[in-house]
């Protein structure tokens, strides 16, 4: 199912997009919220509130999950390595390569000037969309929940972000800062 939004974009329903992840929310108003963008409020004002505030709250889970992944990870790293890997899990670049993998862009709800400006897939917005929907889905399901949806992604990243962190050329830059 697509539902048109004003702007005259299909979008994915909330409901549709929970099931494609096989996630149950209990509160599926919390998942709409975290798919709405500051830009649709401000046009449709008897709308949702927009994700901002789930946008912080899933950036804290995220930060902590992404630094208890790692410590157990790599038991054997010394701690500057663990901050690196850390970092580039949850730079927003990365991010939004996970809203990609997830596809969160055909759900985000935007308000006509973003969506005319492809703002579904700008690294800017996909990033904090990703962090809305595990505020959301931490609020709805708890930490646990959220620890087992984000792993296979940190899984799947771990090669080229060890590559990345370990790339001579880094090295390099940052012996030289």
């Amino acid at each position: 199912t697509v539902t048109t939004i004003s702007n005259g974009r299909d979008v994915e329903p909330a409901s549709d997009l929970s099931r494609r992840l096989g996630l149950s929310f209990s509160n599926l108003s919390l998942l709409t919220r975290a798919l709405t963008h500051r830009s649709y409020v401000n046009e449709n004002p008897k709308s949702t509130e927009d994700n901002e505030r789930l946008e912080f709250l899933g950036d804290a889970v995220l930060d902590f999950i992404v630094g208890a992944w790692v410590y157990h990870r790599f038991p054997e790293m010394p701690e500057g390595d663990l901050t690196r890997i850390r970092s580039a899990l949850v730079r927003n670049d990365q991010l939004a390569t996970f809203a990609r993998v997830l596809n969160l862009g055909a759900a985000f709800r935007l308000g006509r000037g973003e969506s005319m400006s492809g703002g579904n897939s700008r690294d800017g917005l996909l990033g904090s969309l990703f962090e809305a929907v595990l505020g959301a889905l931490y609020l709805d399901s708890g930490l646990g929940v959220v620890e087992a949806f984000v792993t296979p992604l940190l899984e799947e990243a771990r090669e080229s972000i060890l590559t990345k962190i370990h790339d001579p050329k880094s090295r390099l830059q940052e012996w030289a800062q």
